[in-house]
């Protein structure tokens, strides 16, 4: 009774045939997601990786300070009888290299404002390192006066004056002492 008949033929190798072609569609579909998917992600990550590189490359250029030596420096101090003296290495850290070239345009005036506040110190101020954090302080607001700067009490009297506030920061970002020695 089992005759092979060749409905029963036909009918069996379109069945196989169909099951094949669902078998690869599913596999090429599933490979095309994968493939997909990794292109997406690749293609994210070289962006986020271009930003962060853009984002790092802008940053280290901001953050890389420029530093301007000054010329050593021999002040009279203000002590009793007139005998001490500093010598004095500077070196000022500005923003960029315009800044520096600003900034030596003014060094006459940058070193006679440095002059004159050394002079009025004494050796016992100077000794101490709070004596020294402010006498840093004193001038870096002074080359910032120079570069056109106005320390923040100037710039609130000035405000109340204009109606749009100026929020600028210190071009000198930082004043180094490359030798200190006091006689």
């Amino acid at each position: 009774m089992s005759s092979n008949t060749p409905a029963d033929e036909s009918a069996t190798p379109p069945a196989k045939g169909k099951k094949k072609l669902l078998i690869i569609g599913a596999v090429v579909f599933v490979l095309l997601l994968v493939a997909g998917g990794g292109a997406f992600w690749v293609m994210s990550q070289r962006q986020a990786g271009g930003e962060e590189g853009e984002a790092a490359h802008t940053e280290s250029k901001a953050t890389v300070p420029t530093f301007l030596p000054l010329e050593n420096m021999v002040v009279n101090l203000a002590d009793p009888g007139g005998e001490r003296f500093v010598q004095l290495g500077i070196t000022l850290e500005v923003g960029d290299e315009k800044m520096a070239d600003q900034l030596k345009k003014l060094m006459p005036s940058v070193r006679s404002s440095i002059l004159m506040l050394v002079s009025q110190r004494t050796a016992e101020d100077l000794l101490r390192l709070e004596g020294k954090e402010k006498l840093a302080a004193d001038i870096q607001r002074e080359a910032g006066k120079a570069l056109g700067f106005k320390p923040p009490a100037a710039r609130a009297v000035e405000e109340e004056e204009d109606s749009a506030p100026r929020r600028r920061q210190n071009p000198v970002r930082r004043v180094l002492f490359s030798s200190f020695i006091i006689q």
